[in-house]
């Protein structure tokens, strides 16, 4: 009877070591990791695919990206949390459970932040045809043409929807949004004259006002970007206190090992920190963040603190 027992105790201290490891997050990763994102060609999917190409050799495990959408925040969130399912995405992750009471996820429930990777301003651009040459003038021409002006936007929940939301908010005006399926198609139908205005991503829009078919207004970050030089910030143009960007970050399922979080973390901060990274981010027309995941947290508690409000205060609030 010796030896079962024997065997039965190495089983049990086998476990408890194995148990012990993965806590610890020292043999993590064994094997590839998932990692779910948004339509290919997007900003959050560009920012994805370099953290992915730069972690791989330093974790030793190849990363599978696989361009899901919404279907992949969905299936994130049922995900086993042992590190080896991740997802990449922008605002709406946490911002689209404001408006819509059918979401399937819950963005502080669900999911473990791990880093905030970058950050791009919205612009405010409007077709050259618009009688507004700063925030000031656009603020007066929605108070005296209320209803009359329309904004195009994407998706709800994009950043460009929730900036036009939160400007509407603050200014006091009442814009109407016209919703497309994608921003270029907002954006071809602005530089066409079909609305007239958007808040739409730095990259985005800069080449259509270099071209002149667009007229940048200011820029939605809260400090001057160097991705828009010589632009005003829209709370320094007559709008104190207005801030709106658009993020991007890495998560895991919640309940996943904090010594893995910060495992994971430890190597996306040290490549969005590469100057080689850093540079392609910027040229395509975002700035490397590279957050802890508390300081990540706290960011997403933030936005939504905000926005809840805004939403409920304009019963902007979608139902089924």
């Amino acid at each position: 009877m010796l030896m079962p027992r024997l065997v039965v105790g190495m089983l049990s201290v086998s476990l408890m070591v194995l148990g012990a490891g993965i806590a610890s997050g020292q043999n993590f990763p064994e094997r590839p990791i998932r990692i779910y994102g948004p339509q290919i060609g997007t900003s959050p999917d560009v920012v994805l695919r370099l953290i992915a190409d730069a972690i791989a050799g330093p974790l030793g495990q190849r990363m599978v990206v696989e361009s899901r959408g919404i279907v992949g925040v969905e299936m994130a969130a049922q995900a086993p949390p042992d590190g080896y399912t991740l997802l990449h995405y922008s605002n709406v992750l946490w911002f689209m459970p404001l408006f819509r009471d059918n979401v399937r996820w819950d963005p502080v429930r669900d999911f473990s932040p791990i880093a905030l990777a970058a950050s791009t301003p919205n612009l405010v651009v409007v077709h050259p045809s618009l009688p507004a040459k700063s925030i000031k003038e656009l603020i007066a021409l929605a108070k005296a043409r209320p209803g009359e002006l329309n904004y195009g936007s994407s998706s709800t929940g994009a950043s460009n929807h929730v900036a036009a939301e939160l400007f509407k908010a603050m200014a006091g005006v009442k814009i109407v949004r016209v919703n497309y399926k994608g921003g270029a198609q907002a954006v071809s139908d602005l530089m066409a004259g079909q609305v007239q205005l958007m808040f739409s991503p730095a990259g985005t829009a800069k080449p259509h006002v270099k071209s002149g078919r667009l007229r940048a207004l200011a820029v939605s970050s809260a400090e001057p970007s160097a991705l828009a030089p010589g632009l005003p910030t829209v709370a320094a143009s007559g709008l104190p206190g207005y801030e709106s960007r658009s993020l991007s970050g890495l998560f895991a399922p919640a309940k996943t090992p904090v010594a893995i979080i910060k495992r994971l973390n430890q190597e996306v901060v040290r490549a969005l920190n590469r100057a080689d990274v850093k540079e392609k981010l910027f040229n395509s027309g975002m700035e490397a963040v590279a957050s802890s995941p508390e300081e990540f947290a706290a960011t997403i508690k933030s936005e939504m603190t905000r926005m809840d409000k805004v939403i409920k205060d304009a019963g902007l609030r979608e139902k089924g």
